[in-house]
């Protein structure tokens, strides 16, 4: 049986499929330190229209069709894509769907026009891509999030997602980046999010804002450890979440060789 300690990226951009800030460059080297440095590594991400599936050499992954997504009493299909990140022996897992995904603009439409949906989309990935890591059958030790899409998942994984055996010894890492947008996710928002009754008022109080900083305070509120991805990131954030007792926190580092993550992964691992 392997000894090797798996590491899952869960993130919403990351270098070369997708570049929205400079975290996605930072996602791809850990996922390749980490990998060199004898863990399991996969990668997951939404499979954005944007993103060139010949260039890459995307296809799709037939083991794990059939998956499909309930949020508020409606189902929402899956495709797993998958490709091997460039120069590295490690795979990145793509989840698309044709209504929310294929589209070729990110969050907002050609006139800068946010969509409205991109609540139900945020929902979505986050459920979709905990779901696909339980038909995986691959428990991770260390699961790393990243980017304001996925600040539902720390959440999920210590409320809905409690009981399932293949997150029971996952601690969770959390990256808090800059914002991005000013936009809100919608009224419904809260409602999308409480996927199962798991999910209580209570747990959900710290998204009520429904804006980029409350899924950033959100993710690192349920994460068992924090990192800061961007020199730049919300005041009230920083000042929060810098030092936070009962947790590890890595400060924005420009100059970091990135080796402190490895020994923060190698620490919540033990």
């Amino acid at each position: 049986m392997s000894t090797k300690k798996r590491i899952l990226f869960i993130a919403n951009e990351m270098s070369p499929y997708l570049e929205l800030t400079e975290f996605a460059e930072i996602v791809n080297k850990l996922a390749v330190l980490s990998n060199d440095n004898n863990m399991e590594v996969r990668c997951i991400m939404p499979k954005f229209g944007v993103i060139n599936e010949r260039r890459h050499r995307l296809h799709e992954v037939v083991r794990l069709s059939g998956i499909n997504v309930s949020i508020d009493n409606d189902d929402y299909p899956l495709v797993i894509k998958v490709a091997s990140l460039p120069n590295a022996r490690l795979q990145v897992y793509f989840l698309d769907n044709e209504d929310f995904f294929k589209r070729k603009s990110i969050f907002a439409d050609d006139k800068e026009k946010w969509f409205e949906d991109n609540g139900l989309r945020t929902v979505l990935f986050c459920k979709g891509a905990l779901e696909t890591v339980k038909k995986f059958g691959w428990p991770p030790d260390i699961i790393h999030c990243s980017g304001w899409m996925t600040g539902l998942i720390p959440m999920y994984i210590k409320t809905a997602y409690k009981k399932e055996p293949v997150f029971a010894h996952s601690k969770i890492v959390f990256t808090i980046g800059e914002n991005t947008f000013k936009d809100k996710l919608g009224a419904d928002f809260m409602k999308l999010m409480a996927i199962n009754d798991n999910v209580t008022p209570k747990d959900q109080e710290v998204y009520k804002d429904n804006n980029n900083t409350a899924m950033f305070h959100g993710g690192a509120t349920y994460a068992d450890a924090i990192t800061f991805g961007a020199e730049k990131v919300d005041k009230k954030l920083a000042d929060e979440f810098s030092k936070v007792k009962g947790k590890k926190v890595l400060k924005y580092d420009a100059e970091s060789d990135l080796t402190d993550y490895l020994q923060l992964y190698a620490d919540l691992a033990k």
